[in-house]
């Protein structure tokens, strides 16, 4: 038996298929996995991401740390209530995880790590924040995360918050935060929809929940999360990326804050050495021509060599199977991708597939 959420039974009650997941039991699909996809495009979804690890990292050191143990600069922020995603590394600019950092105020942040990392991260964040005076790392375990996504997920969640929070959590721009009362909010997601993430008491997450369904909120699972994640073209960490890339090989080169010139960051110097050497791998978006599903792993030919498949899966809003993959520097925008003995032709394509609803790519 694996770690369980505190709405472990509420997803048994309604159905869910569980599976392991990073040591976590936890809800594949409800039902139909196409139909909780489309629901989320559509509509609103919510999903129970109670397995990921909640970090605050509090104190009058808290910001000089951060700056130090991401690659992203938390100084970007223009003031508390704004959040940040990037990659924390190691010395040689590997990708220990990706996350997302919540300045909430003066001296307090709160990062939310991924589950599969839990115990790898914390020991490095740990680890690291030794050297630090004035920074106190916590693990809030006593909680629930809930993702609320889809065109009127905001609106339906904003609703279940007392009636002085209503307002203020739905003004929250894209990447904002806030405390309201005890349940924590943030703007920011993982399907390329807008939506809510929240953080509340693990005894309230019954509570939310069936006034998420009462509401119209459908319960969606974590097969339905990954073609949500992949059509918007975000990174599942430990497919498209872990320790042995680099964000440059990633396609998140862009998460990395190179200025100030000045700021030390962990795997800096490794990372400026490779980006001085120039890329010889880049991270693209696949369409598969042909009859096939794309699935991580699958070698891919072109003319400039050989690259690999990191991700992949039939697209319910495409309706065709799409991938994301890593490529010779200078492969074309045509390749065959090797399913079965066979080669495929598929497209070269720059991510996001879709994002708020709309294709952003030819078909």
């Amino acid at each position: 038996m694996g770690n369980r959420t505190p709405l472990y039974d509420q997803h048994v009650a309604l159905g869910a298929r569980m599976v392991d997941f990073g040591g976590w039991d936890m809800p594949v699909n409800y039902g139909s996995q196409i139909e909780e996809h489309h629901k989320v495009r559509q509509e609103a979804g919510v999903f129970d991401v109670s397995h990921m690890t909640v970090v605050d990292v509090e104190g009058s050191g808290a910001r000089d740390f951060l700056r130090y143990l991401l690659a992203n600069d938390v100084a970007k922020l223009k003031g508390p209530g704004r959040a940040i995603y990037g990659c924390m590394l190691d010395e040689q600019g590997g990708i220990i995880d990706d996350l997302i950092t919540y300045w909430r105020e003066e001296g307090r942040y709160r990062l939310v790590v991924n589950a599969a990392t839990r115990e790898k991260d914390l020991n490095w964040i740990m680890r690291h924040a030794e050297r630090f005076d004035g920074v106190t790392v916590i693990e809030q375990a006593d909680t629930a995360l809930l993702a609320i996504q889809g065109p009127a997920a905001r609106e339906r969640a904003a609703a279940l918050l007392p009636g002085e929070h209503r307002e203020a959590a739905m003004a929250l721009k894209p990447f904002g935060c806030g405390d309201f009362g005890d349940v924590f909010v943030a703007r920011t997601g993982y399907t390329g929809e807008d939506g809510f993430e929240i953080v509340i008491p693990a005894e309230q997450a019954q509570r939310w929940w069936q006034g998420l369904m009462e509401a119209g909120v459908v319960p969606v699972g974590l097969g339905a999360r990954d073609t949500l994640r992949l059509e918007a073209g975000l990174n599942l960490y430990g497919s498209d990326m872990d320790e042995s890339v680099t964000p440059l090989e990633s396609g998140l080169a862009w998460t990395v804050a190179w200025e100030p010139a000045e700021r030390d960051f962990i795997g800096r110097q490794a990372l400026e050495k490779r980006r001085a050497e120039g890329a010889s791998e880049k991270f693209v978006g696949l369409i598969l021509e042909g009859r096939g599903v794309l699935r991580a792993g699958q070698t891919i030919v072109c003319g400039a060599g050989e690259g690999v498949t990191t991700s992949g899966s039939y697209s319910p809003t495409l309706e065709r199977s799409i991938g994301l993959a890593r490529l010779p520097g200078d492969c074309g925008e045509t390749v065959e991708v090797e399913i079965r003995k066979r080669r495929v032709p598929a497209r070269v394509v720059k991510p996001p597939f879709v994002r708020q609803g709309e294709i952003k790519v030819a078909l």
